[in-house]
């Protein structure tokens, strides 16, 4: 059995990560801002209050996990709001910034916060998207979210550099198109299939593979 922490756990693929891992018989700490009644259905630790970019939340979580060793600690909250070239004016300026601030200053600041409860074997996902591949993009729009995401990217590959040494390997992970509340439920597969296919290659993650972009299909993407 393994320590499974999920940020953003309230809904979509966070919620259905906290599904899948208790039900093979993981313990999971689910940590958002406000629990959903589904989340609290689910009957796992539930660390309620935590904003991933506030610096000060995120150092609350700490004090909370205080001696809990994590196996598996998965990024997961994200934000996506759409800008199109000729519309960003100050409001939209705004609206990357929090992109920024939730999809890849986040990570950072709750994986920093949590070095104590890693060691040596633990597994570090970050849920970015292949919107974020300079290489992969050839449609172009969604400034802010596509910027935050390749800024999450580098915030991995970093993370994955700095914690070789420790024995923890990160992984930069896209769940696919996925329908959830944050895509207006649009896309090309559900929750549940995404989040199992990320806790496959979490599974999978290892120091060899550590700093890799991967889908959730097992395919290797580009930066």
């Amino acid at each position: 059995m393994s320590t499974v922490l999920i940020t953003g756990a309230n809904r979509g693929i966070g919620l259905e990560f906290c599904k899948q891992y208790g039900e093979r018989g993981d313990e999971v700490i689910a940590v958002c801002r406000k629990p959903s009644d589904e989340l609290q259905s689910l009957g796992v630790r539930i660390e309620k209050g935590i904003d991933v970019t506030d610096p000060d939340s995120v150092h609350e979580l700490a004090k909370r996990l205080e001696g809990t060793s994590i196996d598996v600690l998965i990024n997961n909250a994200g934000v996506l709001q759409r800008q199109t070239l000729g519309q960003i004016d100050g409001k939209a300026v705004e609206s990357m910034l929090l992109q920024y601030r939730t999809n890849a200053i986040g990570p950072l600041l709750v994986t920093q916060a949590l070095l104590p409860n890693l060691a040596e074997g633990s597994r570090v996902g970050i849920v970015s998207s292949r919107v974020g591949s300079v290489e992969d993009n050839g449609s172009g729009g969604s400034y802010g979210y596509r910027m935050s995401k390749s800024a999450a990217n580098m915030a991995g590959k970093s993370l994955s550099v700095d914690l070789a040494g420790r024995g923890i390997a990160v992984a930069l992970l896209h769940p696919g198109f996925v329908k959830t509340e944050m895509t207006g439920n649009q896309g090309h597969i559900e929750a549940d299939e995404a989040a199992a296919g990320l806790i496959q290659r979490m599974d999978e993650l290892t120091l060899e593979k550590s700093g890799h972009f991967w889908h959730s299909n097992g395919e290797e993407l580009p930066w």
